[in-house]
């Protein structure tokens, strides 16, 4: 064995041999699917030796899959990840290469999520994580324990089906790192990333080199960028090679892992892997030289002061070397790192989600009420989307993509080639039509649907509603009138209603029978298309078409999806979308009139962009009414303080008497910050007291002092004084900047709501 200096490193720094090769990985595991995780996790190995690394950094409990929630609780889960375990460790491909697998592991009778390092059939180091997710989506101490002793190893005594591939008994357990000839490594897995005291920055100032951590984190629109600075940054002040492994696609839930595997040396990206994908299995790496890492930290004087008084970590020797003295190997390069625009982002990740759904659940395809709608329009371009996603793979030979779409529709030898036929086989999409529909959504939905090559259908659904009415009055004695026709809003409401849930009945008689009808095996999934404003605001009828399988664009807000639309128009060469982004958004449930368009803005009593805004305050600034009350008397300077507390107000009581609608809510792909998800990440009551009559009392108190003040009364009730207005009051008038604009807005919504919206039922 070679002498070994403090930070685990060779005592020699001026031998040769100083470049090693690492890799990391993207896996697209599936809770409990052991048999299937484990050939994902070797194929990455055996691909991360085949590109010449002597390091293999896996996701965040990639054995058993993230995603198991309370199947942790039982013994069956540990039991099964240390068979799968012994099975790698085995394994012949498995051997010359350090491998960091992430798994769940039982230790003295606490459950702990853990990293577990091995080489050459020997355990080196089982690393439990220290700090756990809690926020959002994740509730990981919910069935887990953080570690709490810091720079701590214990003995941890293997089970019967390791030691009998290891010969070991015992072997470390806790906040340990590993030493090989040639350097040091030391873990973290995910959160610790992105807590503020993270691990790294003890195990860089003790001497540790390469820094791991594998991840189980999810997409969210716009949140890549922050994942990146936080990478970057853990190396780029005191050094060293950070390496990322994450999952890639859905694992059972709601969210969608993002991959993005990434290898980062002293702050600069050397390899990255892609965001959304179709590849169960994608393998990045870089070789570095870690004498890079180290004149860039001895060059840092306040680091090498700080480092000569750090504690030291528990160090798990290892006699190994991780470089090699290949002169031809050069160090690779750093790279600009790729951000995919939102409109992309929402064309491939909600589209990534829903063919691993559809290639999981055993179904034959899908099957969409398409109202000719943004909402609905852009859940059928997210279908078109993942149809060039599969053609993509399939053509460049992703044999697991072409065997999906063989099952899915039913042919052996079937590969799919072109778009628009694949999506003829198994995208379907329906116009349900009544009298109160307009030619121009029909034609919308019929020509976008050609253009997609869906298979659709333009049906008239009159006769059901009368049926259904016709039963009413029957047995009451009463019929029921629209409010043009001089009927009550209640009556209005419950005509409105009934449309709407014969659609969703209607969608789930089509899926289980329209592939029987067409002589092809299987049945549809349904598809539903409510954004994540509309959720938000409970702005649909429970039990309507917003009751699906599941909904792409759930967690998608109206803004965003008007800017997708627009980008399909180019991108897929839709020009049907064209008359869609310019149409008044309407639920065509009311008869029109001379006189009378509904109008989904009119009917909520406020517009999309404010929606956006009270939903980001309520959720990502954690406002209650006053709280925001206040934060928009300050950013709506154009509108009168009255105003503001009304649209304020009038936001709480729509949401409280709705908030019962989101305990229904179809699955959804979660891609926004302010989601009202109540599954996980929104916990709320879904019984409030919508009279709010404490909190309303204290923004109509502030809202009288705020009037009170004079010259405040002046600006905002009055108007700027002409030798007052400024390119910033222009700036705000005109909506720049994507700010909200009011008083636009204000003009827009031509009424409020209190009867014309959708109320509880």
């Amino acid at each position: 064995n070679k002498p070994k200096n403090r930070n685990g490193s060779s005592s020699f720094p001026n031998e040769m041999g100083h470049t090693t090769t690492l890799a990391t990985c993207s896996l697209n595991q599936w809770a409990l699917d052991f048999e299937g995780n484990y050939e994902r996790i070797l194929r990455s190995i055996q691909v991360a030796k085949k590109q010449g690394a002597t390091y293999r950094l896996g996701p965040e409990l990639e054995i058993c899959g993230y995603g198991c929630n309370d199947h942790f609780y039982e013994a069956d889960t540990f039991m099964h990840s240390f068979e799968v375990l012994a099975k790698l460790i085995a394994h012949d491909d498995c051997k010359d290469i350090m491998v960091d697998v992430g798994l769940p592991v039982m230790h003295k009778s606490v459950r702990y999520n853990c990293r577990v390092i091995f080489l050459n059939k020997k355990i080196l180091l089982i690393r439990p994580k220290l700090h756990l997710a809690e926020g959002g989506n994740y509730r990981e101490e919910r069935w887990f324990t953080p570690w709490s002793k810091v720079r701590t190893v214990e003995d941890y005594y293997l089970p019967r089906v390791i030691r009998a591939v290891t010969g070991q008994t015992v072997v470390p357990f806790g906040d340990g790192v590993v030493a090989t000839n040639d350097t040091c490594v030391g873990c973290e897995t995910c959160e610790e990333l992105f807590t503020p005291n993270s691990p790294h920055i003890h195990m860089g100032l003790d001497g540790v080199e390469i820094f791991t951590n594998g991840s189980g984190s999810h997409h969210e629109l716009r949140k890549l960028d922050k994942r990146v600075d936080l990478i970057c940054s853990a190396t780029r002040k005191s050094g060293g090679v950070y390496m990322y492994a994450n999952q890639q696609g859905c694992d059972g839930e709601r969210v969608y892992y993002d991959g993005s595997a990434m290898i980062v040396l002293n702050g600069e990206v050397l390899a990255q892997g892609s965001q959304f994908s179709l590849k169960d299995v994608e393998v990045i790496s870089a070789t570095v030289d870690l004498d890079d890492i180290r004149t860039y930290r001895g060059a840092i004087m306040s680091r090498s002061m700080q480092a000569s008084e750090s504690a030291s970590y528990p160090r798990q020797d290892c006699n190994f070397n991780l470089t090699t003295d290949n002169p031809l190997l050069p160090p690779d390069s750093k790279r600009a790192v790729h951000f995919h625009t939102p409109e992309e982002e929402i064309a491939l990740g909600p589209a990534c989600w829903m063919w691993d759904y559809l290639r999981r659940s055993g179904m034959g395809g899908f099957f969409l009420p398409l109202s000719g709608g943004i909402d609905s329009c852009s859940t059928a371009c997210i279908v078109a989307s993942m149809c060039r996603l599969v053609c993509k793979e399939a053509s460049e030979g992703n044999e697991q993509v072409i065997a999906d779409a063989r099952r899915i529709t039913g042919q052996k030898d079937y590969i799919p080639k072109d778009p628009q036929e694949f999506a003829g086989r198994i995208f379907h999409t329906c116009y349900m039509g009544t009298e109160n529909s307009g030619k121009e959504t029909r034609a919308r939905a019929k020509n976008l649907a050609s253009q997609i090559g869906a298979y659709h259908l333009d049906i008239n659904i009159d006769t059901v509603v009368a049926s259904v009415g016709a039963l009413f009055a029957a047995v009451i004695g009463k019929s029921m009138k629209y409010r043009v026709h001089g009927g009550s809003d209640r009556e209005n409401l419950a005509l409105q209603n009934i449309q709407a849930r014969l659609r969703m009945v209607l969608a789930y008689l089509f899926g289980a029978l329209l592939l029987w009808a067409r002589g092809l095996p299987g049945s549809l999934l349904v598809l539903g298309s409510a954004n994540v404003d509309e959720t938000l605001r409970g702005y649909y009828t429970k039990y309507d078409c917003s009751s699906a399988d599941i909904n792409p664009i759930g967690g998608i807000s109206k803004a965003d999806l008007r800017r997708f639309i627009a980008f399909c128009i180019t991108k897929f060469n839709f020009p049907a979308l064209a008359e869609i982004l310019h149409a008044v958004p309407t639920a065509e449930l009311e008869p029109i009139t001379e006189n009378y368009v509904q109008s989904d803005e009119a009917d909520m009593g406020m517009s999309y962009d404010e929606l956006s805004e009270f939903g980001r305050l309520r959720k990502v600034s954690m406002c209650g009414p006053y709280s925001m009350f206040v934060k928009l008397v300050e950013k709506w300077k154009s509108l009168s303080v009255d105003t503001v507390k009304d649209k304020v107000k009038h936001f709480f009581r729509s949401y409280s008497i709705n908030r019962h609608k989101t305990t229904t809510l179809t699955p959804a792909y979660h891609a926004e910050s302010y989601s009202p998800d109540d599954n996980r990440f929104d916990l709320r009551p879904f019984l409030y007291n919508a009279k709010w009559t404490w909190q309303f009392a204290r923004i109509d108190e502030k809202a009288e002092s705020l009037k009170a003040d004079s010259g405040r009364l002046d600006r905002m009730e009055a108007g700027l004084l002409p030798s007052q207005v400024s390119s910033s009051a222009v700036a705000s008038a005109a909506g720049e900047d994507g700010d909200v604009n009011p008083a636009a807005a204000t003009k827009r919504v031509a009424r409020s709501t209190s009867t014309r919206a959708k109320r509880k039922n």
